[in-house]
């Protein structure tokens, strides 16, 4: 009997330690308490979980930030250490009171787990657990408890009584009508949610009112959550009743005279299209989008800007092409020249998926130039987006057209006098190579591509090598065998040293992606024979070469060939070649050896 008393009194031994942790100074243990709650439990058993453990938590509620969010996340999974879905309402005690801590996070994470374990919760046990919970939160001295309720509403509705659900939407009202604005915010929040739960009669004469009285707040924070209530509103009344009952409003949001409800409608645009419909669309949203694009505020019009495409392929069909070329289009050429870059970026993210919209002949006409101004634009993520999307011009008016307008300007700017602006098309051109396909490339901008590895800045001859490294990686080595490694091994004898450098330089990064037999025979032979080089400089890279190239050199020509070159340098009369030969040597000893 003693005996196992003893068992007994070791197995608990480790619960009291942490019990005793959840009351220690240091909060980084209690931390660490919290985090085993599922290992206390499952010692303690279903029972003694229920009447010791959730109490003690409930009764230490007052704690670090950090502990209490720890917490709160812990609770939401406990429904099957207190015994399953039958005891589950024994968790709501300490739950209630997480949901009224200042914190914010720690709130948001105690509704979080109120909501999952209201799932568990049978119909009877919601009726006489979980809605006391939600009546006393929404009714709560605090408005952190008030805040709290808004969230709980959505997930017991459906579930409850005809009366009971008349008590709830009555409390939502008086929610939505708190004089604490953090209060009517949350209301707003949720009401878009809440909507879609409740019974299409109540969503007309309760919920309807409770929207349109959000969307007259004062404050602009609650104004602009009730647009997210819009869209959800939209999408669950008929198109007669939307006309009547939701639209006023929304026209109102449009129009609104704070610049952050406005960036909401905006920004909310393509998802209240679909919820309205298309006839809807026609006679009132085009002519709200148009206000949009020309708002006074850039945030607005670049979140307007981000949604023309969109927004133009959800246009009913028989009148698609009619509202871009009469309504949207005038207002997208005054967008490129904005003065904002973020708004110009926006655009051009999206301009290109027009041309399909819109067919080969008014892209040629009307968009055409719009991109030759977007390229030429000062900001390079601008003439990023644009050269990112390219494809989708190439589809509808073929690659002579974009030849014919696209690319002499791309070549300008390539060949421009500020080193600036030629670097950010160096940037770009793997991005461009594979929009226009190998063939493409080989006529019109391979040439661009070797130029650089001889221009007068170092910064472009840099990113030029890089440049030829994605190119090989896209093209693949026979290409590179016939398009470029001949100029590379031309570079090799230029009377420029500069250029007989960069030629290293390419070698260095060629080949590692051109595979171990081009490297062998086509790229050593060129090294190997600048290892005579007269200038010093050109003598040592050589050393540095051999040494990036060497893992990627077949092994019979590590021994005969390098080792010898690499020997020779060592006892070169220059001390930067020795020093450089003499690395390369102790670097390369495993290859030389395996070999």
């Amino acid at each position: 009997m003693a005996a196992s008393e003893t068992t007994s009194d070791d197995s608990l031994y480790p619960i009291a330690v942490l019990i005793d942790e959840l009351r220690n100074e240091d909060v980084q243990l209690r931390l660490n308490s919290i985090k085993k709650l599922s290992t206390i439990a499952l010692a303690l058993g279903v029972e003694r979980t229920r009447s010791e453990l959730i109490p003690f938590l409930t009764d230490t509620i007052y704690d670090e930030d950090e502990v209490l969010l720890a917490l709160a996340e812990q609770l939401g999974t406990f429904t099957p250490l207190v015994g399953g879905p039958e005891y589950v309402h024994c968790l709501l005690p300490p739950l209630e009171s997480l949901a009224t801590v200042e914190e914010t996070v720690v709130r948001d994470k105690a509704v979080d787990s109120l909501r999952k374990i209201c799932e568990e919760h049978n119909a009877e046990d919601l009726e006489t657990h979980f809605v006391p919970l939600v009546k006393r939160l929404a009714v709560g001295d605090w408005f952190t408890s008030r805040t709290s309720a808004c969230g709980l509403f959505s997930v017991c509705y459906p579930r409850l009584s005809v009366a009971t659900k008349a008590e709830l939407r009555s409390h939502f009202r008086s929610l939505c009508q708190d004089d604490t604005p953090m209060v009517r915010r949350a209301a707003a929040g949720k009401l878009g949610e809440y909507a879609k739960v409740v019974e299409v009669e109540y969503l007309k004469t309760d919920l309807i009112p409770m929207f349109i009285t959000l969307a007259q707040d004062e404050q602009d924070s609650v104004r602009l959550l009730a647009v997210e209530a819009c869209v959800s509103m939209a999408g669950l009344l008929q198109q007669e009743d939307t006309e009547m009952l939701v639209m006023p409003t929304l026209r109102q949001a449009s129009e609104d005279k704070s610049w952050r409800v406005r960036y909401m409608v905006a920004d909310r645009f393509i998802e209240l299209q679909k919820a309205v419909g298309p006839e809807i669309t026609k006679t009132d949203l085009v002519s709200a989008f148009q206000s949009l694009l020309k708002d006074v505020e850039a945030e607005v019009r670049a979140a307007a800007a981000g949604k023309v495409k969109d927004f133009c392929q959800n246009l009913e069909p028989s009148v698609q092409e009619t509202v871009i070329m009469t309504n949207i289009l005038p207002c997208v050429k005054d967008l490129v020249t904005d003065g904002n870059q973020h708004v110009k970026s926006a655009l051009a993210g999206v301009i290109m998926g027009l041309s399909p919209i819109l067919g080969k002949d008014n892209t040629v006409n009307h968009l055409l130039p719009l991109f030759l101004s977007q390229l030429k634009d000062e900001c390079p993520e601008v003439r990023l987006n644009i050269i990112s999307n390219l494809d989708c011009v190439n589809e509808v008016i073929g690659i002579q057209q974009l030849s014919q307008s696209l690319l002499p300007a791309i070549v300008e700017l390539a060949e421009d006098t500020k080193w600036r602006v030629r670097l950010a098309i160096i940037e770009y051109m793997p991005l461009l190579a594979g929009q226009l396909g190998v063939d493409f490339f080989n006529q019109s901008l391979s040439k661009l591509c070797m130029t650089w590895l001889v221009d007068h800045v170092y910064a472009i001859r840099e990113a030029a090598t890089n440049n030829l490294r994605k190119l090989v990686e896209k093209f693949g080595s026979e290409w590179a065998s016939q398009n470029v490694l001949p100029k590379i091994n031309a570079m090799s004898r230029d009377g420029n040293y500069l250029h007989r450098m960069t030629c290293l330089a390419c070698i260095n990064v060629v080949g590692e992606v051109c595979g171990r037999e081009v490297t062998t025979k086509t790229l050593l032979p060129t090294v190997l024979a600048m290892a005579n080089d007269n200038v010093p400089n050109v003598r040592f890279n050589v050393a540095k070469t051999l040494q990036i190239i060497g893992p990627h050199i077949e092994k019979e020509s590590l021994n005969t060939q390098v080792k010898s070159v690499l020997d020779r340098l060592n006892e070169d009369p220059d001390t930067d070649v020795k020093y450089f030969a003499s690395e390369a040597l102790i670097a390369m000893t495993p290859l030389f050896t395996s070999s």
